[in-house]
């Protein structure tokens, strides 16, 4: 299915239900995905649990306000680290943005900003003039971020998201990883608030595990 139109699927798939609530205990294979084999977590000690996302996708912008609430809630020995997708070479661009913000010290004041640019302002992410406008009213050397998005270990991390992206079978955003072994989809979620009550209930089985 074409990207463009599998987003409007998915969109449709994460619209909010009122009054929507988990009645029955999430299944494999309809409510979530084991992974086999699983594959390695980087967060020690911890479950970790990883979205992946992209800048471009109208339903991970909408999903990030609860998104952020939800991640503020996450019991102490739970580690939320959220992963670009990469499933092209476009998504690979805007990885490298992501992980150049991180680079420079600024993701978490501009992750947000940069979605609203985005999806509210209709920024070209591609137009290089129009992006360095972007930045330097938000209080980044443009020349610096440009070296940060052409640096050796900017373009490595974006390898590694490619890699993540493939070994976990994303093939849409938002979707999410929990501890290495169960991923959960949009279509699988059914709503925003879906979603993460699945991926509460794989931290529990994770837990326990």
């Amino acid at each position: 299915m074409d990207l463009r139109r599998r987003s409007l699927v998915v969109a449709l798939a994460l619209t909010p239900l009122a009054g929507f609530g988990q009645a029955r205990r999430p299944a494999p294979g309809v409510d979530y995905t084991e992974i086999k084999p699983a594959q390695p977590v980087g967060a020690k000690g911890k479950i970790e649990v990883l979205e992946f996302f992209w800048y471009g996708c109208p339903h991970c912008y909408t999903l990030e306000p609860l998104l952020e609430k939800w991640a503020v809630r996450l019991p102490a020995d739970v580690q939320f680290r959220p992963i670009p997708a990469v499933l092209n070479e476009g998504w690979a661009r805007e990885a490298a943005v992501f992980y150049a913000f991180e680079a420079l010290g600024v993701r978490e004041r501009l992750h947000r900003p940069f979605f609203d640019a985005i999806h509210r302002e209709r920024l070209d992410t591609r137009n290089p003039a129009t992006l360095a406008d972007w930045l330097r009213k938000h209080d980044v050397d443009p020349k610096r971020y440009e070296d940060a998005f052409k640096s050796f270990g900017v373009q490595s991390k974006v390898r590694g998201a490619m890699q993540q992206s493939l070994a976990y079978r994303i093939d849409g955003t938002p979707a999410f990883a929990v501890q290495g072994r169960y991923t959960v989809s949009a279509e699988q979620g059914r709503t925003q608030e879906g979603m993460l009550s699945t991926v509460d209930y794989l931290i529990g089985v994770a837990r326990k595990a």
